[in-house]
């Protein structure tokens, strides 16, 4: 039996507060492809969404983004959705029982920012236990490094997943910017990271948790998430 949009109850994204990359001073942020592209999937089919970020208030754009994109030039021409992003809510503040899944977007800020945030792994064990989705691309699957779930077992053992690549990583010449190699660290906690190509469109679902590689891989994620909180 399939579910209406109008049951399904809000989709929490996050993104990165952070800036900069570590003692490198580069700047940095979000990835607004992997917030869009996802957002437009949930949007199209009248599921609803809302945005938060690690500090709340407006995120840090990271500066690669292609405005040229029609799905970004869209959702940035749009007043509210830059009303929205400009006030996103506090990761603190959320009360994770409103919402049906959260889905953590990518951009190397999160490297910093996501690992260690109390309220993402809060976020990520409060929803999971009440049987809703975890879902992140790119770098978002930083945030689930040091997720638990209510038994403290790590979330993703044993589990598959999509995830930014160390080949990716070297690719875009960031192996010794960020703190930890993504993809190596999610496999030393025990998940089965599924690598494919560099820039290859990769989704994986497994049960409830959702993941993508990289910002080719976010429209995808998004149909992936749609489908299964309408399942």
């Amino acid at each position: 039996m399939t579910k209406q949009a109008s049951e399904i109850k809000p989709v929490l994204f996050v993104v990165t507060s952070c800036a900069v990359k570590g003692v490198t001073g580069i700047p940095t942020g979000f990835n607004l492809a992997e917030l869009t592209h996802p957002m437009d999937k949930l949007e199209a089919a009248g599921i609803r969404v809302e945005i938060a970020s690690i500090l709340g208030g407006e995120p840090p754009l990271d500066g690669l983004e292609d405005m040229q994109d029609p799905v970004i030039a869209r959702y940035w021409a749009d007043a509210k959705f830059r009303h929205t992003l400009a006030n996103t809510l506090c990761l603190d503040d959320i009360d994770p029982s409103r919402y049906s899944a959260v889905m953590f977007a990518g951009g190397h800020g999160t490297m910093w920012d996501f690992p260690d945030s109390a309220a993402a792994q809060k976020v990520i064990r409060e929803i999971d236990a009440a049987g809703g989705i975890v879902s992140a691309v790119c770098h978002g699957p930083a945030a689930l490094v040091n997720a638990r779930r209510t038994d403290g077992s790590l979330l993703v053992a044993g589990k598959r997943l999509a995830a930014f690549t160390d080949g990716e990583e070297e690719e875009v010449q960031s192996t010794h910017v960020v703190p930890f190699l993504l993809a190596t660290t999610l496999n030393e906690r025990g998940a089965l990271h599924q690598n494919a190509p560099n820039w290859a469109d990769n989704v994986i679902v497994d049960g409830r948790l959702i993941t993508g590689q990289n910002p080719q891989s976010a429209s995808s994620l998004g149909n992936a998430l749609r489908d299964a909180l309408l399942a």
